[in-house]
């Protein structure tokens, strides 16, 4: 019944050899290449987590406003 040309389980298809190189080459050269955050990036970070922590605060606080008896 079980065909013995079919894939075991633990088995997967390789990739081609020049992809496979293409992409290993391509990992290591991302690797090598390290490229700082511009100032413009910090302040984008900076601000999406400080308007996330604003947010949490402002409906941490309309929950206990206005719904106290859930906690």
């Amino acid at each position: 019944m079980a065909d013995p040309e079919a894939l075991k389980l633990d088995e997967r298809p390789q990739p081609a050899g020049a992809e496979d190189s293409l992409l290993v080459s391509e990992l290591e050269q991302m690797e090598a290449q390290y490229e700082p955050l511009l100032p413009v990036e910090k302040r984008l970070i900076s601000w999406s987590i400080g308007l996330g922590l604003v947010a949490l605060g402002l409906l941490v606080w309309v929950s206990y406003t206005f719904f106290p008896g859930t906690h």
